[in-house]
């Protein structure tokens, strides 16, 4: 087992744009079944986003992207101001499934502009948008592998790793840079309530590159750090603020300050670093899930009848709790990225 056995590892590996359909590796599903669903219009994109056929904010802002090429298709034989009205509730629409994700926003946006000039120009403005989304996604496995390549030299030989959620592809060239270095770890992955994703994908991500990982409970991370099995935390995030907050899955959170008391390091998987609009975690807009969606774990109901259930998406930990945030550039102080980042466009 290698890289080349993690098929999460690459965007490409689980979403397309195949004869105006964009097909889906259904999330929800894996490991045990490689389910492919596929989607002939935007409003079927957007409901396969908020219902976790897709995770993680870069995939699920290539997805946003091949529903507003979807969107475009249909659309085309239109006039340009009606093309434009029909695109606008398109890109709204999909931009609302996600609402915490930095980076699927101003990709819409940007996607938006593509197909408008597109369309003025030729026949089928969706071409457009898919060429340009399918370069990105190229784009963002270099600078996964840029990020895991930074974050390796911050693993030591013996380090036990606690996860949460699924941080991506960069924990697994994180991992595989490390093992490279001769340095030998074991992941702990919290299974992450209520959709598994780190006993499901990072779990058996981590297993298929042949390094060792053993799934807990979300209520073990202090114990572990207790008992000395933890020297690194790490995880990804939905977003990061220019003054060094991080959003992430909720219980990311309250695993920042368990580490902190047992002075376990916190490293954030930051891959391109933070959106220059995002300036504090007042401009973080908490996604708050259906509430049942905590009553169930994987269809059946776990719930007592009658009780109630709450479900915001994320949390957002200060730059206090946090060791490094790494990303393609290099590994940064939380206090300190936002100067780093100051002119983000500009490279």
């Amino acid at each position: 087992m290698g890289l080349d056995d993690a098929i999460l590892i690459r965007t490409s590996n689980t979403l397309k744009y195949e004869d105006n359909r964009v097909l889906m590796l259904d999330r929800r599903q894996f490991p045990e079944r490689e389910v492919w669903q596929r989607y002939s219009t935007y409003e079927e994109v957007a409901s396969a986003i908020e219902d976790m056929v897709i995770q993680g904010a870069g995939s699920v802002a290539f997805a946003a992207c091949f529903g507003l090429a979807l969107a475009a298709h249909c659309y085309s034989s239109l006039d340009e101001a009606e093309f434009e009205k029909n695109l606008v509730k398109a890109a709204g629409r999909l931009k609302a499934t996600r609402p915490t994700s930095e980076y699927m926003i101003p990709l819409v946006d940007k996607m938006f502009q593509v197909a408008v000039e597109a369309h003025a120009k030729g026949p089928d403005p969706a071409e457009a948008v898919v060429r340009k989304t399918e370069q990105l996604m190229d784009d963002d496995d270099q600078l996964t592998l840029k990020c895991g390549l930074h974050a390796s030299h911050l693993i030591d030989d013996g380090d036990g790793i606690l996860t949460h959620c699924y941080p991506g592809g960069a924990l697994l060239y994180m991992l595989d840079y490390a093992r490279q270095q001769g340095k030998q770890v074991r992941v702990y992955c919290s299974e992450t309530r209520p959709y598994l994703q780190g006993a499901r994908l990072t779990a058996a991500s981590v297993h298929k590159l042949g390094i060792p990982a053993t799934i807990v409970t979300d209520n073990m991370g202090a114990f572990l750090m207790a008992q000395g099995k933890i020297q690194k935390f790490i995880t990804a995030c939905d977003r990061i603020t220019m003054d060094g907050h991080i959003a992430n899955k909720v219980g990311t959170y309250q695993y920042a300050i368990c580490a902190n008391y047992h002075r376990v390091p916190f490293i954030v998987l930051g891959y391109d670093g933070p959106q220059t609009n995002t300036l504090s975690a007042g401009d973080v807009e908490i996604e708050e899930r259906n509430p049942e969606e905590v009553l169930y774990c994987r269809g059946v109901r776990t719930g007592a009848p009658g009780v109630e259930g709450y479900y915001p998406a994320f949390d957002i930990t200060p730059p206090t709790l946090i060791g490094a945030i790494v990303t393609d550039r290099g590994v940064f102080s939380p206090l300190e990225i936002g100067r780093a980042y100051k002119h983000r466009f500009s490279r």
